[in-house]
């Protein structure tokens, strides 16, 4: 069903969590990237980010247990294995190919005005729509309730609008604040003493930045709904409005939009505050090629089929370890095909 308050305030966080990371590191908050970098060549700062995304789970338990998100049963059968590892690899090869999935394309690229994110996002939301029409011909998902239209608004009570306004407010304060405090605090003995030619800033105030970045996103699609599958694919199901949930409007709106005012407000002149220079990618719409669009439309085909890019994977691998275990193992096997 349709849930505007909790996703309104979900996708604030999402926006919240790629803008620090982007004006306070200088990077883009993609997810298949940075968990491709946490397979290959894990650094603490990349790992920080994880760890702040498992943390969702303890902190959303003890203040709104009921938007922790509960995933379906993974019963390990043959067909359940050969699915999920079947879509994690074309998720897999198809982001490795496009260099990105919906937070590096939709979230940070579409802000950017990057016209290589705007053909990928065009074409993973085109594929997926289709796959998900011609998959799920019902069009109906868990979140919707069959005796009433799925777009129907269902709104929470005021005491957990509260909780939720405040829980909301206070980890955005912190993700701002503790980075800054963490720097103060720190001097510049504490940069790695064999720093890569793109890192620099204390180590300490970016990995509290990583860290908290990972913690706001994973509320974000905790609270949003964006890190259940079903919530998801009911989106896919326009333009059949009775099985329809625009939720995930609801994100473009208070997410992507928020992120472009941002960027075009304030510009890429000024260096982040714990690096010398942004780390933004350098291809533009001229480097769009076969394979660059055919790895959208591979990830459009297994987002459309399943409803989990990598974010959102990531949070179910810590809930249900052996799918994540056959997720995980799937996607890193798909970045290697055509390497």
């Amino acid at each position: 069903m349709f849930t505007p308050v909790e996703t309104a305030i979900g996708a604030v966080l999402l926006h919240q969590s790629t803008s620090n990371l982007l004006y306070q590191n200088g990077t883009i908050l993609g997810f298949s990237g940075l968990l491709r970098r946490a397979m290959n060549a894990p650094t603490i700062e990349v790992l920080a980010l994880f760890m702040g995304m498992a943390a969702s789970f303890p902190l959303l338990n003890s203040v709104l247990p009921e938007l922790v998100t509960t995933y379906p049963a993974m019963p390990v059968t043959v067909q359940t294995v050969l699915f999920t590892t079947g879509v994690a690899a074309l998720t897999g090869w198809g982001t490795k190919s496009s260099n990105g999935c919906t937070s590096g394309h939709m979230l940070c690229g579409l802000p950017r005005l990057s016209g290589r994110s705007a053909v990928a996002t065009a074409t993973f939301f085109l594929v997926a729509l289709l796959t998900h029409h011609v998959a799920h011909p019902s069009l109906y998902t868990t979140v919707c309730r069959g005796d009433v239209p799925c777009y129907t608004p269902v709104i929470p009570s005021t005491t957990t609008t509260i909780r939720l306004v405040l829980l909301a407010s206070s980890v955005i304060f912190a993700a701002r604040a503790l980075p800054n405090l963490v720097a103060r605090t720190t001097s510049s003995s504490s940069i790695d003493a064999k720093p890569s030619p793109s890192f620099h800033g204390p180590v300490a105030a970016r990995t509290a930045t990583t860290f908290s970045s990972g913690l706001l996103s994973a509320l974000g699609l905790h609270i949003s709904g964006m890190a259940h599958p079903a919530k998801v694919t009911s989106f896919l199901s326009f333009p059949v409005m009775h099985a329809w949930d625009p939720s995930l409007a609801l994100v473009i709106l208070f997410g992507v939009v928020p992120n472009l005012i941002t960027i075009q407000s304030r510009g890429f002149a000024s260096p982040p505050a714990f690096a010398t220079k942004f780390e933004l990618p350098t291809k533009t719409i001229k480097d769009v090629d076969v394979k660059f669009v055919a790895g959208a439309a591979a990830f459009g085909l297994a987002w459309g089929l399943a409803g989990t890019c990598p974010g959102p994977a990531v949070l179910r691998a810590f809930a249900q370890p052996v799918w994540g275990v056959m997720w995980m193992g799937a996607f890193w096997l798909g970045g290697k095909v055509g390497m």
